[in-house]
């Protein structure tokens, strides 16, 4: 192979997968936070106050028809004049919600609340207006409902990072050539002014570090192996050639773990230079 030969390592398919992954996720948290703060919590709230509704409805209605006094005429003068008790904040109900809102015309039929069977009209309704035949165990409070905004923004700005850090790593690669190693923010070092390259982290997690200073100024390069090209042996293992190509071309110090024995490496590993 030519040892002037440009090695390019490119974003990894895993870290783009990755990447993809936690954006589409606080995505689509984003997206059923804001649908709960806007809407859905509202619609629960009026589901909630429904149903209330038709159980209070059915206990008045055995209420005055125990004296065996009510009639269908009675009951209907009286269910018309009721509405649902909703609470005094509107800012938890729908915006388009029209208050008062008068009892289901269900419930002002006498017929049908005789039976006083009020559960089984009650699904029939919520059937048949859309409404959740389970209603959620208690109403959910205006401190409830801004927390759903609050975390929705919290989701889009971690979407919005994702995206950054996702986007901006797409663009990048680390390459290097007979002469200097170009790192992922494109800037180019060579092989003269590095001085230390600490390989403690390469083995168990493709990570190395190169110090160097010199015309092109004084920082650290960072080689992350499973970012940039990877180690998949199908793919020739483009970040472990590109650290060998360094390492051929390095004459600085090298800092990595030694170890006189097996048993030492695993328990105890030893630095040195």
């Amino acid at each position: 192979m030519n040892e002037d030969a440009i090695i390019s390592c490119k974003p990894t398919p895993w870290f783009l997968f990755r990447g993809a992954i936690m954006f589409l996720m606080f995505t689509v948290f984003a997206v059923l936070f804001y649908l709960d703060g806007s809407t859905g919590y509202r619609k629960k709230n009026v589901n909630y106050y429904l149903h209330q509704t038709f159980e209070s409805a059915n206990k008045k209605f055995t209420e005055m028809s125990a004296d065996g006094s009510l009639n269908a005429e009675k009951w209907k003068s009286f269910a018309a004049q009721q509405s649902v008790s909703f609470p005094q904040d509107v800012s938890i109900l729908p915006a388009s919600l029209k208050l008062p809102m008068p009892w289901p015309p269900v419930l002002q039929d006498y017929e049908k609340m005789k039976p006083l069977q009020w559960n089984i009209l009650w699904r029939e309704y919520s059937k048949e207006n859309g409404y959740d035949v389970t209603p959620p165990e208690h109403p959910y409070d205006a401190g409830k409902i801004r927390e759903q905004w609050i975390v929705f923004v919290i989701c889009v700005t971690l979407s919005a990072i994702a995206a950054f850090f996702l986007i901006r790593t797409m663009r990048r690669s680390i390459s290097i050539d007979g002469e200097a190693v170009t790192d992922q923010r494109g800037k180019r070092v060579p092989f003269t002014e590095m001085k230390t390259l600490d390989l403690r982290k390469w083995d168990t997690k493709g990570l190395a570090f190169i110090d160097y200073e010199g015309t092109s100024g004084a920082g650290k390069i960072r080689l992350d192996g499973l970012t940039y090209g990877g180690f998949k042996k199908e793919n020739g293992e483009p970040a472990e050639k590109l650290l060998q190509r360094i390492r051929s071309r390095f004459s600085g110090e090298i800092i990595e773990y030694t170890s006189t024995s097996p048993d030492e490496a695993e328990d105890k590993p030893s630095e040195s230079a």
